[in-house]
């Protein structure tokens, strides 16, 4: 276990966003899918993507990984029967419905927190479009044996939108037209940015207001070669860093994505953070900041950034949405309330809010519990504690930021490794 000390820090100067996991995760899947070549450049090095790539390598021609760039051979081949996810949920929920594809049956499994995630949401879509799933009392490992027959299903949106993505990848590849219906769906955003992959690799599906979607089947998809996108959900913490402790620069970052966590721009807005944005450059500097108030259902992993900055808001901020964050890489919401609690930090549940109350961070240890996110969160809002942070487990940001404590090193931030 690693740990990691911040030392209270004034940051300045310019970070480039590490490339998106959600956007690369989605390529390689449908570049598996795709008939021919398809290059990814700038796809990172993360724990998930690194897994999305092992996944993909189980059922196309082949996947090479060169320095920067990722040459995926699609076409569906079954190679490997068993498909290991790691610890990614997107990739378990992505692959679970591809798995229908095959007439024989595979079994998708992982590791760490994701083998305590429900996993039985999947169940009756499968079912519903011909296909056979089977788990293990409710989780990992995953059978499904296909392969699925175009029609109609019902999905359940409230936990995750994530296999909604899958299905919605898979079902353009089947014989005839499907209809899904789906319910309570959250993280739309996420649902946008797998309509966008997949229109760039030449499918498209139509929706009426996210409830019903209509998939016209036949449909094959392309080879591109493409960049993937920097990631808003890892920057969030680095507009933080520069709204709370000095001025830090970000490049790489599409304006106009998709991306859930582009919403960040919004809240600093909304606390009076000052960013400046030309050309696809966000500059964020040190501002008086006020408590906020907002929904952010749609982009729960705004959650542990946003802790971070409301810890220096003046006032109690309140952030709607907190049912969101039990089946995570912890349950953040009672993660985040007793590693807060340890820097001084009180934070609360009122329904469905999560309260902050605002105030100077303290030093001391804290615990990451294996959850990336949490650690960016802690180590974000110890750059201004009265006394340097110690945080325990801090390598699991290598699940989709493995630069991050270099990059927070690069800007001035006072971070010492311990084995």
């Amino acid at each position: 276990m690693q740990q990691v000390t911040i030392t209270p820090s004034a940051v300045e100067g310019t970070v480039r966003a590490n490339p998106s996991k959600s956007h690369a995760q989605r390529a390689i899947a449908l570049g598996a899918l795709a008939s021919g070549e398809t290059i990814l450049h700038h796809p990172g090095m993360s724990d998930d993507v690194r897994a999305a790539q092992e996944v993909a390598r189980a059922f196309c021609n082949g996947v090479e990984r060169f320095d920067d760039c990722v040459v995926i051979a699609g076409g569906r081949r079954l190679n490997n029967r068993t498909w290991h996810c790691g610890e990614s949920g997107f990739s378990l929920r992505m692959y679970t419905a591809i798995a229908g594809l095959f007439d024989t049956p595979v079994t998708l499994t992982g590791q760490g927190s994701l083998a305590v995630r429900p996993v039985d949401f999947m169940a009756d879509p499968i079912r519903a479009l011909g296909g056979h799933f089977t788990s293990t009392a409710g989780h990992l490992p995953v059978t499904v044996n296909g392969p699925l027959v175009s029609g109609h299903a019902e999905v359940d949106g409230s936990i995750s939108s994530q296999f909604l993505s899958g299905l919605l990848m898979t079902l353009p590849l089947l014989a005839g037209d499907s209809e899904l219906t789906v319910h309570d769906l959250q993280s739309k955003p996420y649902i946008d940015l797998t309509l966008s992959a997949m229109a760039r690799f030449g499918v498209q599906v139509t929706h009426t207001d996210y409830r019903k979607f209509k998939i016209r089947g036949d449909q094959t998809y392309q080879p591109v070669q493409m960049h993937v996108e920097g990631d808003w959900s890892g920057m969030a913490f680095f507009v933080v860093m520069g709204l709370i402790a000095g001025r830090v620069t970000v490049t790489g970052l599409d304006p106009a994505s998709t991306q859930a966590d582009r919403m960040i721009l919004e809240a600093a807005g909304a606390a009076g953070g000052r960013v400046e944005i030309q050309n696809g450059t966000l500059s964020c500097i040190q501002s008086h900041l006020e408590a906020i108030e907002m929904d952010i259902s749609h982009a729960p992993d705004l959650f542990p950034p946003l802790a971070a900055l409301c810890t220096h808001c003046r006032g109690t901020s309140v952030l709607h949405g907190v049912a969101r964050l039990t089946h995570k890489e912890s349950d953040r919401f009672t993660t985040l309330r007793d590693e807060f609690a340890r820097l001084g930090i009180g934070i609360w549940k009122e329904g469905d809010a999560m309260m902050i109350k605002g105030g100077q961070p303290s030093g001391g240890d804290v615990q990451a519990h294996g959850d990336h996110r949490i650690a960016m969160a802690l180590a974000t809002a110890a750059l201004r504690a009265s006394a340097p942070v110690t945080i325990n487990g801090a390598e699991c940001v290598h699940k989709s930021y493995p630069r991050f404590f270099e990059d927070l090193v690069d800007i001035g931030g006072g971070v010492k490794r311990m084995a």
